[in-house]
């Protein structure tokens, strides 16, 4: 399901390949150390792409250094590929086939500022003169903007509809992008609070979301310059349309309106608001992921239920039995359908475990061949690696959270040192899988305990609202409680319990050391809000869409009693109590979580004379991106975690690393608070 919650998630992006490292010595029964680079450093191949006709094969891979697009033929070895792109300042991280295939688009902003421009590159043409690429353009060409993709046109492939900020900061108006000549026409100025456009089979645009003021949303039928609604759900209520069905008129919606507490699949008439049910999750366990609708045939394929594992309820019997035949061929794998031709004939499969990292396979759905391409880690042995498996335990009120358990491979599961890792968002969730983080440091020798607290998504209604107003509260209970059961089994030594996050997880770190300052023995906050107050008076203004749902999630700056909520519920307030060893990690343009967060808290400790370690990046944003501060963070944060609680560390690091982290270390005496705010 769309998810129309907006999100602080922690961004952490791969870092980049360096020099081999020396391992230390392994104690008896574990296996060796993990050198950070085969977890942390660019994967060899990652993210590729089918171009619409299947002549090509697109996909990221380091070049002079950084990630980059290349592109070979099909049916071409990966050493014949060609770089499309030569961008030494950031990782290319997402991009896309333009619907005729003529140009590779992808998009990228300025040292982690999150105004992101559209780039084009055609691979047919030769390197430009004096360069080992193509030209690349610049589509949009804006400073201070934000631009978002919303449609990318069957009917018309030489276009993107976008939306552009750059009249209001807080709304985006949408054009129409020629990707030849970079023209942008105007279709039509937001002057609404439309957060979302939706476009049917045709093309055409046919609805609209808009924001209200008190927090609801409501879906509009686009007619001409006419908007009427059709469907409303309240503030603590989620409603987002997945796609037209066949006839073009009806709609999928994913909605937990009124009594519902899981999400469900209903099929619409936006004309008339009548609705009937269509899919809810058959087990009764958990939200409706969403609907996988075929472009060819406009009928739905399967609806997916993210649950301990994926779980799929099938609508096409054909595609059902080709996917058997796939999972045949890959036992204990989850697969996950990703990139295919327009006539939906080739498919690229990636397949994954916790065990596993991605593995990217090729299905022709006519000869029913597998054949695979590659794999993104090659170098890491399944036989290394931790396994993941679920666990669920009571909270402070009763409340059953369900969480993921990974154990030190080779390790009884008594008396360990444990991290516990909470998640991003708040509103998202940990799932399963390949986890860096998680065997990283079940590498070192810890338990790693990732919960999916209160206010965490995908579990229905009634768990997402009861995290509402219990920021450092009930929500940090439910990792309090995740610490009390491991002790409990006699998995965890409390003597040896940490926690790391980042973004909402760095949030709950730093309230795990200022609200329970007796549980912790070692913390890292990377992007992590101090002050809710100023974290709140400082989000972007292109977050207005959601910036009332925010209030009522946290509390609302506008009232006294809001801000004293806000107060009580902010580490920076109770920094005075804080007696764990710290680290504080930031990027200098993070636009969620500003750098007067870190700032913050690192002074707090300081003029009270405790020792905080403070790593700031000046060119990065909300997570790391570039391989070499990514890696001088992990370095950093394993050696602090083994000097407290006696795991494992890899000692040695490249030279470029080594440097990097000395730049990158902030002494606490030099730290000067100035807080930006866009106060509404």
């Amino acid at each position: 399901m769309k998810n129309t919650l907006l999100r602080l998630g922690l961004m952490l992006a791969l870092a980049a390949p360096q020099t081999g490292f020396a391992q230390t010595a392994k104690p008896s029964g574990q296996p060796p150390i993990i050198d950070r680079e085969l977890l942390f450093g660019d994967p060899d191949i990652s993210g590729a792409q089918l171009s619409p006709d299947g002549k090509f094969l697109s996909f990221i891979r380091p070049f002079n250094g950084t990630r980059n697009i290349w592109v070979k033929g099909l049916s071409e070895p990966f050493d014949k590929a060609r770089p499309m792109t030569n961008d030494q300042a950031r990782p290319v991280r997402s991009y896309f086939w333009s619907r005729d295939g003529k140009y590779l688009l992808y998009s990228q902003d300025k040292a982690g500022d999150e105004n992101f421009n559209i780039y084009a590159v055609n691979p047919a043409e030769a390197p430009a003169a004096g360069q080992p690429v193509p030209a690349a353009r610049d589509l949009t060409g804006l400073k201070g903007v934000r631009v978002q993709i919303l449609n990318a046109p069957l009917t018309d492939p030489n276009t993107l509809y976008i939306g552009l900020n750059d009249r209001d900061k807080a709304w985006h108006d949408l054009y129409k992008l020629n990707l030849t000549t970079g023209e942008k026409t105007l279709v039509r100025q937001n002057t609404d609070r439309i957060g979302d456009w939706t476009f049917d089979w045709k093309d055409q645009l046919r609805l609209a979301a808009r924001s209200n003021p008190d927090g609801s949303t409501e879906w509009l039928r686009v007619e001409g310059e006419k908007m009427t609604p059709f469907y409303k759900t309240t503030i603590d209520e989620q409603s987002a349309v997945e796609g037209f069905a066949k006839d073009n008129q009806h709609v999928y919606l994913a909605t937990n309106k009124g009594a519902r507490n899981l999400a469900e699949i209903v099929l619409l008439d936006p004309a008339t608001g009548q609705e009937q049910p269509y899919q809810a999750d058959p087990l009764k366990r958990v939200d409706v992921g969403g609907i996988t609708i075929s472009e060819k045939t406009h009928e739905p394929v399967f609806v997916s239920f993210e649950d301990d594992r994926m779980r799929r309820v099938w609508k096409d019997k054909a595609f059902e039995q080709d996917f058997a035949t796939v999972s045949r061929q890959l036992p204990g794998l989850d697969i996950y359908p990703g990139s295919h031709t327009t006539d939906e004939r080739l498919w690229l499969l990636a397949a994954n475990s916790a065990t596993q990292p991605t593995v990217a396979y090729l299905f022709d759905r006519q000869t029913k061949q597998l054949t695979k391409q590659y794999e993104t880690r090659p170098k890491l042995k399944a036989a290394d690696l931790a396994d993941m498996k679920v666990v669920r335990y009571k909270s402070s009120d009763g409340l059953e959270i369900p969480a993921y358990l990974t154990l030190p491979k080779g390790l009884a599961a008594k008396n360990l040192p444990v991290i516990i890792l909470p998640h991003g968002g708040p509103w998202a969730r940990d799932s399963y899988g390949f986890n860096a983080m998680a065997q990283f440091l079940a590498n070192r020798g810890y338990a790693v305990l990732s919960p999916n607290f209160r206010a965490s998504t995908g579990y229905g209604k009634q768990f997402l609202n009861a995290g509402n107003g219990e920021w450092g509260r009930k929500m940090q209970d439910d990792l309090t409680w995740g610490v009390k059961y491991l002790v409990a089994q006699g998995i965890a030594d409390p003597k040896r319990v940490g926690i790391m996050g980042g973004s909402y997880g760095g949030y709950a770190t730093l309230a795990g050391v200022a609200f329970t300052p007796d549980l912790y023995n070692a913390a890292v906050a990377i992007v992590a809000p101090s002050n809710l107050t100023t974290l709140l008076n400082a989000i972007p203004p292109y977050w207005e869409a959601g910036r009332k749902q925010m209030y009522a999630r946290m509390a609302d700056p506008g009232t006294a009693e809001g801000r004293a909520a806000l107060d009580r519920m902010s580490p920076l307030g109770s920094a005075n109590k804080i007696k764990t060893p710290l680290m504080v990690v930031q990027g200098a343009n993070d636009p969620r979580v500003n750098k007067a967060e870190a700032d913050q808290i690192v002074a707090a400790l300081r003029d009270r004379n405790y020792p905080v370690q403070y790593l700031l990046a000046p060119d990065e944003g909300h997570g790391f991106a570039r391989p070499v501060n990514n890696m001088a963070m992990f370095a950093a944060s394993e050696k602090f975690l083994a000097s407290q609680l006696h795991g494992r560390y890899q000692e040695s690091m490249p030279p470029a690393v080594a440097q990097r982290l000395k730049e990158i270390t902030v002494d606490p005496k030099t730290v000067q608070l100035v807080t930006k705010t866009n106060v509404k």
